[in-house]
């Protein structure tokens, strides 16, 4: 996460307004969707909230609906299995007086691209920047960057969240004075079958596991309780293989990723594979971002920021273990955020600093990704999420 200025949360239904026209109806064609983008609103961005796009995954064009919903820096967005209802990280420091973030739940209006606001909570700690739905959509984590914390809550009848059920603060440092000084709290994973919860840890240099009551969104803490990571390399960004048993976690100070074993069983993770991401991984100017797995599980995919600024690509064996595929410049400045379309025929980046979202086309046979030339504007984008 970068260390970006937050000024106070001011979310209430005034400042939460809807923008006044957004596009009518979208077609029924399967191959139209919604894609929502989560941005900073800070630090002179001209950006205000949750924005909305219609994507046509025929041709691979977004074409902008406006603004969703006003909202202070929904950094990290995640939605329904249903579709009906959308959560944002309010990556913020000060929530109502108190050194927190905030959550905001929304119904969606699907025929227009609209966010209904439902409630906001707080996140239980400052700098929310991460969080994710379990398998029931009845509980929701978030991850804490800035308070170095985790927490759960309930999803409510409707789609409004409780005040935290659980408020997990972490202690102690890593070897990396400038950026382990503390615990940072950076994502949120449910398992697969929905049994634990895994907190990736950049300060601790590990992914805190715990045992998930989904029903009441309660945590206890495994044993052991903790996957330890390399020394100094900052677990960050965290995927499953489709078949469960495989799980891929982006470590941001090293630049490299970790290939992990899963035991359901004792809730543990074992490296098999630890393996580089950026093409000079000793540049701590570079800092690996996101991870993205394709449904069939033979491609993996993550971000490079800094002065590579690229697009990794490998190939998984059978094993889960990673082949190196392509490197491709990712036709911008910080790549924050990338995701597949619903199709996997695109992959969509997100440039925090050159203000932009690129589209390239993917090759679902080879894995291989080109660039299509199409770039659309818009300030600080951190996160896109498909409906």
């Amino acid at each position: 996460m970068e260390n970006i200025s937050r000024r106070s949360l001011l979310i209430g239904l005034s400042s939460l307004a809807m923008a006044e026209s957004l596009a009518p109806v979208l077609s029924a064609a399967t191959t139209e969707h919604i894609a929502f983008i989560g941005v900073y609103t800070d630090k002179g961005s001209k950006s205000k909230g949750i924005y909305s796009y219609k994507w046509d995954a025929s041709t691979g064009e977004l074409f902008p609906l406006g603004l969703a919903a006003a909202t202070s820096n929904p950094s990290f967005l995640a939605i329904s299995r249903d579709r009906s209802h959308l959560y944002a990280a309010n990556e913020v420091d000060d929530y109502q007086g108190a050194k927190d973030g905030a959550v905001s739940a929304f119904s969606i209006d699907r025929s227009s691209g609209k966010l209904n606001l439902l409630n906001v909570v707080s996140s239980g700690g400052a700098g929310p920047c991460n969080l994710n739905l379990d398998a029931t959509d009845k509980c929701l984590a978030v991850a804490n960057y800035d308070g170095g914390s985790a927490a759960t809550f309930r999803v409510l009848e409707g789609g409004k969240l409780s005040p935290a059920v659980e408020d997990i603060h972490y202690s102690g440092k890593g070897p990396n004075a400038a950026r382990q000084e503390a615990a940072h709290a950076h994502c949120a994973t449910f398992t697969p079958d929905n049994k634990h919860l895994l907190i990736n840890d950049l300060g601790l240099d590990c992914i805190h596991v715990y045992k998930l009551d989904a029903a009441t969104a309660k945590l206890t803490p495994n044993a052991p309780p903790a996957y330890e990571a390399i020394p100094n390399s900052g677990p960050r960004s965290f995927v499953f293989h489709p078949n469960g048993r495989i799980a891929y976690s982006t470590n941001e100070l090293s630049n490299t990723v970790d290939v992990l074993a899963w035991d359901s069983t004792k809730g543990t993770l074992t490296r098999i594979q630890h393996i580089p991401s950026a093409a000079h991984p000793e540049d701590t100017k570079n800092t690996i971002a996101s991870v993205v797995i394709d449904r069939t599980g033979k491609f993996l995919y993550v971000s490079n920021r800094g002065p590579e600024d690229s697009i990794v690509a490998y190939s998984i064996d059978p094993s889960g273990k990673l082949t190196f595929l392509q490197r491709i410049a990712s036709g911008g400045n910080v790549p924050r955020h990338f995701a597949l379309d619903p199709s996997e025929h695109w992959l969509v980046v997100a440039h925090q600093i050159s203000h932009s979202l690129v589209i390239f086309k993917r090759d679902p046979d080879t894995g291989k990704l080109t660039e299509t030339g199409r770039k659309y504007d818009i300030d600080f984008p951190t996160c896109i999420l498909f409906s």
